[in-house]
């Protein structure tokens, strides 16, 4: 392509923006200059792009104006202050934060949903949903173009990077402090996460719903385009530095046999199929891949219209990096 984008990354110091540098240069993405940026405390680092050593900057100062595409890779908060400068700019937007709403930034997965952006108007405005969304959209999309689904039941494993290089910190010093037989002092979380696994993943509501778990439910239906799909969802704190991994089992309107399943899957580009009688792991698997791992696909024991699977992913990488980048990848083929 000879065309080439002005890119603004905010939050570059996190564990996202570093994987969107890495990702970027990776693959290769028609970048003239890159702009890092983040908040004041984090500004004056320094990160290497294409033989260069990039310097961070005060988002605070930056001026949209000079850029196409900027990835918002920091904390809500700072989405919702810079994001509208960004689009009054005339800038596209691809929102990581979960900060914006669905009907103000669509929930993209290329691989599933591209279309979704021919219907918007520029500066284009776009998020990359919640990592557990892009592994179960990848998933579900080439059986539900086959079969109607009824219900869907996950318990997602996440794993602590999902809280940023604070959760990494805090589960790295969890684990120091109980091998060396020292007093656990619980920070980031209220309670021991090191060898443990917490049945609640940040705020609930009355209704005793986590916020994430409503969040992965309306994403998950807006990049699926199925607004009434019935979802039970449970987020679970994992004792794991990185990847996802999620249990599965959903009930189709029919049957659903596992052959069909099975070649359904197989020929999906962001899926690896694991064999039968082995499993994908986060970590023996999924960390620092680009592909969704998917295993111990089997029926219900007495419905045929039951299907259950074991889905792993980087979290970090395919989840959240490689996502946005791929979002980008769409505008500036279709769009920009």
């Amino acid at each position: 392509m000879s065309q080439s984008f002005a890119i603004a990354l905010i939050g570059a110091t996190g564990l996202v923006g570093e994987t969107l540098i890495e990702l970027l240069e990776e693959r290769e993405f028609p970048v003239s200059t890159l702009h890092l940026l983040a908040s004041a405390e984090s500004a004056g680092q320094s990160f290497a792009f294409r033989g260069k050593n990039l310097r961070v900057r005060d988002v605070a100062e930056f001026d949209f104006s000079q850029v196409k595409i900027a990835f918002f890779a920091a904390g809500e908060a700072v989405t919702r202050s810079f994001a509208p400068r960004a689009q009054a700019a005339g800038c596209a937007v691809i929102d990581l934060s979960g900060a914006l709403l669905l009907d103000e930034a669509p929930r993209i997965v290329p691989e599933v949903n591209a279309s979704a952006v021919a219907g918007l108007k520029p500066p284009y405005v776009l998020a990359s949903p919640l990592s557990p969304v892009v592994m179960l959209a990848c998933v579900l999309a080439p059986l539900v173009r086959e079969h109607t689904l009824q219900r869907l039941t996950v318990m997602a494993a996440l794993a602590i990077s999902q809280r940023g290089r604070e959760g990494v910190t805090e589960l790295a010093r969890q684990t120091a402090e109980l091998l060396n037989a020292r007093p656990l002092e619980p920070r980031l979380f209220d309670r021991q996460v090191a060898f443990n696994l917490l049945a609640q993943v940040g705020l609930v509501d009355g209704e005793g719903q986590a916020l994430l778990e409503r969040r992965l439910v309306a994403e998950l239906q807006q990049v699926l385009t199925l607004p009434e799909l019935k979802v039970s969802a449970t987020c679970v704190q994992a004792p794991v530095f990185f990847g996802d991994s999620l249990s599965v089992s959903l009930l189709a309107g029919g049957p659903l046999p596992l052959a069909q399943a099975q070649a359904a899957l197989v020929g999906e580009s962001a899926l690896e199929l694991v064999e039968e009688g082995d499993y994908p792991t986060a970590v023996g698997d999924a960390v620092g891949q680009d592909a969704i791992y998917v295993g111990r696909l089997r029926q219900g024991l007495d419905d045929a219209t039951e299907l259950n699977l074991w889905i792993t992913s980087d979290n970090v990488r395919k989840g959240a990096a490689l996502n946005a980048v791929q979002i980008a990848e769409l505008l500036i083929k279709h769009y920009l």
